[in-house]
């Protein structure tokens, strides 16, 4: 258990100096937050009601998809996978740290900005704040394990921010934070509910449990996960 522990702690310093890997955790997210915070609730002063869950949203999908992935590629795109055979570390072990690092950094990304918005943009908090970070913990794993599929399955980096970018970017342009997804053609907002993003923005402004915007998170998480368990089977065996 401290190995494993030594190894979460060893990959949440890594992050913590990996300037890419910052960009997208806490940078672009940040910046984007005070940028577009201040242009939201000026031009439509009701968008202070979800402007804490819009902003999330944003870093979340960001982090996830196009920072927690990254690492991947460097360590099952590269020789390093070797190392872990050699010293007969199971190959999961690389992504289950990945995973926990970076939902402490988005985690906490993300308290950044729920704390700061109500004092910078007059942002409305959320009533229920225990469904708040129930939804905000499964949206930010839903999203990880979707961009861990692409860090196991895409070799290098070039090739991962081609792809990472096809689904960041319909990701925040359908889930309802840039403009009510009513708005959108019913083909595109049915292309939108793929997304972790959506479904984790619907369960985060909403302020009573509703089992119907969990369950597909959920199946996401599930899918992703049972993707990645059958990749790094796969590499193991190769690499054997």
């Amino acid at each position: 258990m401290s190995s494993f522990l030594f190894g979460v702690g060893l990959q949440w310093k890594m992050d913590l100096r990996n300037k890419g890997i910052l960009l997208t955790y806490y940078a672009v997210p940040l910046l984007f937050f005070a940028f577009m915070g201040g242009i939201f609730s000026s031009i439509n002063p009701a968008s202070k009601d979800t402007l804490i869950q819009s902003m999330n949203v944003f870093g979340i999908t960001m982090g996830a998809i196009l920072g927690a992935s990254s690492p991947l590629v460097e360590v099952y795109g590269s020789e390093i996978k070797k190392a872990y055979q050699m010293g007969k570390i199971p190959i999961w072990v690389a992504a289950v740290n990945n995973f926990i690092s970076a939902f402490l950094h988005l985690f906490l990304m993300s308290l950044i900005i729920f704390i700061l918005a109500p004092l910078a943009f007059e942002a409305k908090t959320p009533s229920n704040l225990g469904l708040y970070f129930l939804a905000i913990s499964i949206f930010i794993m839903a999203s990880i394990t979707t961009g861990t599929v692409l860090g196991l399955f895409i070799k290098n980096t070039s090739r991962l921010t081609m792809v990472a970018q096809v689904i960041f970017l319909p990701s925040i342009m359908l889930s309802g934070i840039m403009f009510p997804v009513t708005m959108l053609p019913g083909a595109m907002e049915m292309v939108g509910l793929l997304f972790p993003a959506t479904w984790g923005f619907k369960m985060m402004i909403n302020e009573v449990f509703d089992i119907k915007q969990l369950m597909p998170l959920i199946a996401i998480i599930i899918i992703t996960v049972g993707i990645s368990i059958f990749k790094l089977s796969i590499l193991e065996k190769t690499e054997l």
